[in-house]
Order: structure tokens, then sequence, then C-alpha cells
């Protein structure tokens, strides 16, 4: 198994995939490195990809008007940032900034939408997979409003 099939099959996402499905997924991936307050994606521009995160921490922001940038999660090692790619028009939702020096597997989200539509068990696998990650990200923006706004009042 190369480095990045054995990154990835040792990623929380992808446990208990059929071990095949990562070997076609690897090709796929690339491993990435950015710097603290490197932008990784921005708000409203296409959504190439998702990030697999194996060292650092990814804030998720929004813009709020007069106001700036505010963050509204915080994703760090073992989570996955960026699920837009999987729904059209595929533009970026939010803005994700690197905090520190992180490093990820960055997956093309094209090539991962192709690999699924040739492999429809390998599609609903993913659907199930990123039902939870959007779940759970809508759960903790939610949460960090609410502290937001508290704040505020």
């Amino acid at each position: 198994m190369d480095n990045i099939e054995k990154l990835i099959a040792e990623h929380a996402f992808f446990k208990g995939l059929d071990p095949k499905y990562l070997k076609l997924l690897a090709k796929c991936a690339t491993i990435e490195q950015f710097d603290a307050e490197d932008i990784i994606y921005r708000e409203g521009k296409p959504a190439k990809g998702f990030y697999l995160v194996l060292q650092g921490r990814i804030g998720k922001e929004v813009n709020v008007p007069h106001r700036g940038p505010i963050t509204v999660q915080t994703i760090e090692e073992g989570g996955v940032a960026g699920w837009c790619w999987l729904v059209p028009p595929h533009n970026n939702c939010f803005t994700a900034r690197a905090y520190e020096k992180t490093k990820t597997v960055t997956m093309d989200g094209e090539c991962v939408r192709e690999k699924c539509l040739e492999d429809q068990l390998l599609g609903y696998e993913f659907y199930k997979r990123f039902t939870n990650v959007i779940i759970a990200q809508l759960q903790a923006t939610k949460l960090q409003l609410m502290d937001i706004y508290a704040v505020q009042s």
C-alpha cells in the first residue's frame, strides 16, 4: 500500500471503507501543506474538493458585512473540511483558513464524483459519510453562532 493510500485508510472519514475503494480514491488524492493564515478555499469560489486534516487546524469563516470574517467552526486533526464540491453548483459555502501549519490529504472533487458515478455503491457510501459531516458541521456552526450572538446581547 503506497503512502497516500495508507493515509486515507487511516483517516477517520474512510474507516471501514472497502480496500478496493481506498486504492481507487488514492488516485484522486494529493498531500498538501499550508502555513498559518493561508487561505485553503474561499467562499463563493469553485469548490475543487475536500480536505482530510492530518495535522493542524482549519477555521471555517463567513464574511459578515461591516464586520469582516467570523469563524463558525474549527476543524482539527482527523476532521474533514469542504463538502460543497459534492453539491451543484459546486461553489464553496465558507472560506477555510489554516490556523497553524496544516497538512492535508486533498481529494479532487471532480475525480471523486467520477468514481462515484462509475460505482453507485461508492457514491452511496460517500453520500452517507458526507451527510454525517454536513450535519456535524451545521450543528457546530449553530453553536458557534449562538455563542457569537450571546456575547453581543
